[in-house]
């Protein structure tokens, strides 16, 4: 053998000592079978989408689809507290395997994590006193809105060019609720289902939406490069579309059904 053919030899045997000590890539689902449960983020504190019932566990219609989903799977499921502020990062960190968890899908959000195919829809409004004559964004003038810190309505609120209302950020939706309860603020950037929360929680100050904000695609939140768990879940969200389990879920706790597209 030549010093040249020994070189190369040796080069290709230390290449693949190398390839035989390095770890395999990880993979989610994979992990996620493995460990035969699955954690997933949700906020339990937003009825009616996550809240505890009268015997203090998790209800709602997200923590229901996030049961029929373990149930598919034959997993078990874990909860992980969350925020609106904190749910993308409980999946990123990885103290999270997804999010389920009124997770509007934005272009800015897709930049940081994965997104299903919705799920669900939001729809979200400024809503304010019954008693105030708020029909359009000039007669906010001078009013404070609350909003949730890093939710969609905070960032769209946010970024709106010439407002001329000021903004009051609450870091969960049970504070900014609160808030409006209290008499703090009489406006709220939010869904309509808190909106609705906050006359039954003090029927001396009900409030109604006002002004149409948007409404938003609600989908499951994965941190990227997981290309099968993904494949997954978009195959598990279109048959429960399909039979209708899904739209049944929503219907339940909202009152109304899904858009036409998605009631199978």
């Amino acid at each position: 053998m030549t010093k040249k053919t020994w070189l190369g030899a040796a080069a290709a045997l230390i290449g693949l000592t190398m390839m035989a000590g390095a770890p395999a890539s990880a993979d989610q689902l994979d992990d996620i079978m493995k460990a035969k449960k699955i954690r997933i983020s949700t906020d339990l504190a937003i009825p009616p989408d996550g809240m505890m019932d009268a015997n203090m566990k998790p209800a709602g219609s997200d923590v229901e689809v996030a049961q029929l989903l373990a149930q598919d799977w034959g997993l078990e499921l874990e909860f992980i507290q969350t925020t609106g502020a904190t749910r993308i990062p409980n999946v990123t960190t990885g103290k999270a395997d997804i999010i389920i968890s009124t997770l509007s899908v934005t272009p800015d959000r897709a930049k940081v994590i994965d997104f299903s195919k919705r799920y669900a829809t939001l729809e979200s409004d400024v809503g304010c006193l019954k008693s105030m004559n708020v029909k359009g964004w000039p007669d906010l003038k001078g009013k404070t809105v609350g909003v949730t810190r890093g939710t969609t309505q905070d960032t769209t609120l946010t970024n709106m060019k010439d407002k001329e209302f000021n903004i009051a950020r609450y870091e969960d939706d049970a504070t900014d609720v609160t808030a409006a309860v209290s008499g703090q603020i009489d406006c709220i950037g939010t869904s309509l289902p808190i909106i609705a929360q906050i006359g039954k929680k003090n029927p001396e100050r009900v409030f109604e939406a006002k002004i149409p904000i948007t409404t938003f695609d609600l989908a499951i939140g994965v941190k990227k490069g997981e290309p099968r768990l993904m494949e997954k879940l978009n195959a598990w969200v279109e048959q429960n579309v399909k039979n209708g389990k899904l739209n049944a879920i929503y219907k339940k706790f909202h009152g109304v059904e899904l858009p036409p597209d998605m009631r199978g």
